[in-house]
């Protein structure tokens, strides 16, 4: 869309002032999804669409500690350090068919008995690989900046827990620190964090399964690189598998007893850990919401995800608001200023694009905020929608209410015949031949056609009923939107008041014959209306308050009349049997008999529909 046309609408006031609005709704709207608002929403989004299961390299198998392991061994708080020293010495009975990186995922801090102590080093030592836990204690508080000025932390280590020292002499450490995101989901990894051991020594500790991977890439000739992280040293994880994949029943007991083949192991990483939901060691994954994930599984999904160097950075939140704003903006100055059609075509595509352009982002290491775009584009949709529908309702209005105002000539001379002084509210009862008129489907039409063309088809179709009405000597009621209602006998008796009734009736079916064929040239519609006729008594004058007041006819030859054209079909003219039998042989009918019931009246109440009038 063109600069020159953007300006063109810019330049009318009530595009101006929509587009001020707009502007300011996007403003509001980016800053919302910015500060998180729709945070939870669009981060279960992302996994849905983003973590998906994909295949195992078989690199990594876990030795579980489960609820077979504790019946037989005993609750988890019982055991000494020769439970885990027998595990390692079984991994290691097979020179040939040792593991090649073993990791334990529980932690050994601290001396306990002096020869479990020392048989599991001895273990750990003889294996060669082994990889122990280690754990920070992090909590929030105040320290001080190099200008002497204290800041709030939301990160630091209040305390780091290791193996006991024999232990850690002879392995090698990493932590199994795992953190939530603010909804209580584990989605990211703490790639490491730095310890200060002392007053100008620091320590960077990497995590268990950074230093498994590491371990295992290095005995087998390849290289491990790190993922980008955060400040705070997290980076996404892209998960491999579900909950329970890597449970293959190879379990601590087994191990001890001797029942684990050598092949099941040998070669590759093994995690020992926690695999029953009493040890408390589970966390909700985005990979399944619906069941936790064991730690030592999430372990595995973490050295995958290292080992396949599967690493996604997310967007930085500032660019993607950027762009974010640019687009939305760029959505509802489309939706403004086209039809409602192209605009909802124009909103799928965008939808679908940006759902498209988020997992090709994603496929290509990069997440994105699934949500912001599609929910801002859906909102300012359904915002322009409402314009639309606000506007054209608004213009219909003016132009019926305009037309709703219309006073016949006869009417006028009453009134100036009587005197303003004698214009008050009632009526009198006289018989006359009432006539409504009303298009077929034209609140369908007037829903898919702008505004303009609405009031250029009523404007056509009007001037033709009204000038029918006006030649046959009748007298203009009233216009309510797309109806006509008009009377003959009143406010003046005349001579042959049903003929010329019926003689407008088929005037404007055949005028909207040629008014149809006119817009069907100009704009592509087609026009087509019903008619009703009755005769009878009815109350007409003055109805309405004394402010506000019209000259119509009341009764129920009025509702008859209108409830024959409501149930004439297009290019039609129903009239009721006392027309027929007052033109007699004038008028060529057909009866449709009682099969048109008409509200209000009993049955048997006979309509015909008028063929031919001299």
């Amino acid at each position: 869309m063109s600069k020159k046309i953007i300006r063109s609408y810019l330049k009318r006031p009530k595009y101006r002032n929509l587009a001020i609005l707009f502007f300011i709704l996007t403003v509001l709207y980016t800053l919302a999804v910015y500060f998180k608002v729709v945070n939870r929403a669009d981060k279960w989004i992302q996994d849905a669409l983003f973590q998906k299961p994909q295949a195992v390299s078989g690199d990594v198998v876990i030795i579980s500690i489960d609820d077979e392991t504790l019946e037989h061994i005993g609750a988890y708080n019982t055991w000494d350090r020769n439970v885990m020293a027998s595990a390692l010495e079984a991994l290691g009975a097979d020179p040939r068919n040792k593991p090649a990186v073993v990791a334990i995922d529980t932690l050994y801090i601290g001396e306990t008995d002096p020869e479990a102590d020392e048989r599991l080093a001895n273990a750990a030592e003889k294996l060669g690989n082994v990889v122990t836990a280690s754990a920070g204690v992090f909590g929030s508080g105040f320290i001080e900046d190099e200008n002497g000025k204290f800041q709030m932390h939301g990160h630091l280590i209040y305390n780091y827990e290791e193996p006991y020292k024999r232990l850690k002499d002879v392995t090698t450490q990493g932590h199994i620190n795992a953190m939530y995101d603010m909804d209580g989901v584990l989605r990211h990894s703490l790639l490491y964090f730095d310890h200060q051991s002392g007053a100008e020594t620091t320590d960077r500790i990497y995590s268990m399964a950074h230093e498994a991977a590491r371990l295992y890439c290095l005995q087998n000739g390849r290289s491990l690189s790190d993922p980008m992280v955060d400040e705070r040293g997290h980076f996404y994880l892209s998960y491999t598998v579900r909950p329970g994949t890597y449970n293959d029943g190879m379990n601590l007991y087994k191990l001890i007893n001797g029942e684990v083949p050598a092949d099941y192991y040998a070669g590759k990483i093994v995690l020992i850990g926690p695999y029953a939901a009493g040890l408390q060691d589970e966390y909700f994954t985005p990979i399944d919401r619906a069941q936790k994930m064991y730690g030592v599984e999430y372990q595995a999904n973490v050295i995958e995800a290292l080992l396949r160097g599967d690493y996604k950075k997310e967007m930085s939140d500032v660019l993607q608001a950027g762009l974010l704003f640019i687009a939305v903006l760029v959505g509802i100055t489309v939706f403004l200023i086209t039809s409602v059609k192209f605009a909802t075509i124009f909103m799928v595509v965008l939808m679908i694009l940006s759902l498209g352009v988020s997992y090709l982002l994603y496929s290509n290491g990069w997440i994105v905020h699934v949500i912001w775009l599609p929910l801002g584009i859906v909102i300012m949709y359904v915002a322009s929608l409402a314009v639309h529908y606000l506007r054209a309702a608004l213009e219909k209005r003016r132009v019926t209410k305009t037309f709703e105002r219309y006073v016949a000539p006869e009417i006028v001379k009453e009134i100036m015949k009587e005197g303003m002084e004698n214009l008050s509210l009632g009526g009198k009862t006289c018989d006359i031949a009432v006539l409504f008129v009303d298009v077929r489907g034209f609140t369908t039409m007037s829903e898919r056609l702008a505004p303009e063309k609405v009031v250029f088809i009523l404007n056509k179709y009007l001037t033709m009923a009204s000038d029918c009405v006006e030649k046959n000597k009748g007298t203009l009621d009233k216009f309510v939107g797309d109806a006509m209602m008009a009377f003959w006998g009143a406010p003046l008796p005349q001579d042959d008041a049903i003929y010329n009734a019926v003689r407008t009736a088929m005037d404007i079916i055949e005028g909207a014959k040629r008014v149809s064929d006119e817009l069907k040239e100009e704009i592509g519609e087609e026009l087509r209306v019903g008619v009703g006729v009755n005769y009878g008594p009815a109350v007409v004058g003055n109805m309405g308050a004394e402010k506000h007041m019209d000259y119509t006819a009341i009764g129920d030859t009025v509702n008859t009349a209108a409830r024959l054209e409501a149930n004439a079909p297009g290019g039609t003219v129903y009239i009721s049997r006392v027309v027929a039998d007052a033109l007699k042989d004038r008028i060529k009918v057909t009866s449709l008999g009682g099969t048109i019931k008409l509200k209000g009246k009993a049955e048997g109440f006979e309509v015909l529909k008028v063929d031919e009038l001299d």
